[in-house]
């Protein structure tokens, strides 16, 4: 059993201050690059720096996989390290690695080290002129992990309406940055990682979150166009696997599972239960909160993680899964079984009950910032056998626009205003976020990367940041991100 900490201990050590985890990544991590020429996979010229010599300490090669997802059902697809997910890579905090990718495939790819705070060159976004591993080419380059916990690492290729490219495909995979100091209590650790596949445009709307004003929304809806095309998926998994086939979680009775888990959907926005059991939320997007909290239902956004324990203390042979009916019978779970126990799996539906990112936050006020900045979400509707289109402040995404400037070291009150009627996971690139008021509630000390904004609804957000360059803010949802939702800050 990992080492515990006295229960009045957990605040001071687990869960830094606001100031320490800013004063952690404030930082600049090291860098230095070699590229390539895309015609020539080994045959390596100087990048911005002298080319570094010597074995990586990570290789990710890019290619075609199959994987069997069910008995007697393959998916052909783009993945890393020939599996899906990518196997994980655990890499130690502040302590500088060499990486190495190799495109075996006909287009650029970028990588994107999703929640790690480096440089624009390696983050992987060509909003930002990150590098790009070319087409049957190599790329190495040299990057600090920070900071510690739960990232995630996936491709940044803009798909638009191309279904077989970018986050639709196996680009996924768990990164784990051990932290200096660890302090967690578990017995065994479990990642799991949701994907969907086999994707497919329809002219249905899907389902509305909960939240946000009808009266507003259905007046919208009257004003407007019809809604364009959205995406659905035929198949569900868990690493890899639709629920039913693949190997099951093996626990033991008595046992503190320390659960990762990742939503590395292209679109969907997931809720998942262990049927019999509860989760201990330790950690949301890879950040210790301030309160963790016993809940029956996670709630994540795309690209959301959440770290939550739980308390093995139930045995028998059970399921992991959404409490969407159809989802789950189309693979979205995966069996959890108890050593010793057999049986068919169960599933017992969890109490309905609101996910609350405020519940995680410990009490007190945050700082005022040195400057507040609306970024209002709005949809124009793309109408019958069209793609809806998506406005910041009333405009899209257009890479001829100069970015907005922004300070480092100044405190940014970032305000996520929804007046859509879709929900939208919103990720900041390059930079952790303190939640400061979610739907009107004000919070401190939640620190995330992506924050799921349900329609209709607001959500205000500070952050620092600690490092020049380039940095996009973007929804998460790949539909929406390739027809217009994103922007672009430049820190000085």
């Amino acid at each position: 059993m990992r080492q515990l900490l006295p229960p009045g201990a957990r605040k001071q050590s687990i869960c830094a201050s606001r100031r320490d985890f800013l004063s952690r990544i404030a930082g600049a991590a090291g860098l230095a690059l070699a590229g390539c020429h895309s015609g020539a996979r080994s045959s390596e010229v100087s990048g911005k720096a002298e080319a570094i010599a010597g074995r990586a300490d990570v290789t990710l090669r890019i290619g075609p996989v199959l994987v069997d997802i069910a008995k007697d059902h393959t998916i052909s697809t783009v993945g890393y390290n020939g599996a899906v997910p990518a196997p994980l890579i655990r890499l130690k905090e502040g302590v500088p690695v060499t990486v190495d990718l190799f495109n075996d495939t006909d287009m650029a790819e970028l990588v994107h080290w999703h929640g790690q705070i480096i440089p624009a060159e390696v983050d992987g976004a060509a909003e930002e002129k990150s590098l790009e591993a070319p087409a049957h080419g190599h790329l190495r380059y040299r990057f600090t992990p920070q900071p510690s916990g739960t990232r995630f690492v996936h491709t940044h290729v803009m798909p638009m309406s191309d279904l077989s490219k970018g986050t639709y495909t196996g680009q996924f995979g768990f990164v784990y940055i051990e932290p200096k100091s660890d302090a967690g209590r578990y017995d065994q650790e479990v990642f799991l990682a949701t994907h969907e596949w086999e994707p497919f445009y329809t002219a249905e709307e899907m389902e509305e979150e909960e939240g946000g004003e009808k009266a507003e929304q259905e007046q919208q809806k009257k004003d407007e166009k019809p809604n364009g095309l959205e995406i659905g998926y035929q198949r569900f998994t868990i690493n890899g696997k639709c629920l039913g086939h693949g190997e099951p979680v093996r626990v033991k009775e008595g046992q503190r599972v320390l659960f990762h888990i990742l939503n590395a959907s292209a679109t969907e926005n997931i809720k998942l239960a262990l049927a019999g059991h509860r989760f201990e939320v330790v950690a949301l997007d890879g950040n210790p909160v301030p309160r963790p909290q016993t809940v029956d239902l996670l709630e994540l956004g795309t690209a959301e993680r959440i770290d939550a324990v739980v308390e093995m203390r139930n045995p028998g042979v059970w399921i992991l899964g959404t409490p969407r009916d159809d989802d789950r019978r189309d693979g979205l779970g995966i069996v959890v079984e108890y050593a010793n126990k057999g049986g068919a799996p169960r599933w017992i539906p969890p109490p309905k009950r609101p996910w609350d990112y405020a519940s995680f936050g410990a009490g007190g006020s945050v700082p005022h910032p040195d400057e507040v900045i609306p970024l209002v979400f709005g949809k124009i509707n793309g109408g019958t056998g069209g793609f809806n289109r998506w406005t910041i402040n009333g405009k899209g995404y257009d890479e001829k626009d100069e970015p907005r400037k922004l300070s480092k070291g100044k405190r940014y009150r970032l305000v996520f205003d929804n007046r859509t009627d879709d929900a939208h996971p919103v990720h900041l690139h390059r930079n952790s976020f303190e939640l400061t008021n979610v739907y009107g509630k004000p919070v401190a000390g939640v620190l995330k990367d992506v924050v799921l904004v349900k329609g209709f609804r607001k959500i205000e957000a500070d952050f620092i940041p600690s490092m020049d360059g380039l940095t996009l803010f973007h929804c998460h949802q790949q539909l929406h991100m390739d027809y217009g939702f994103k922007t672009l800050f430049d820190v000085v």
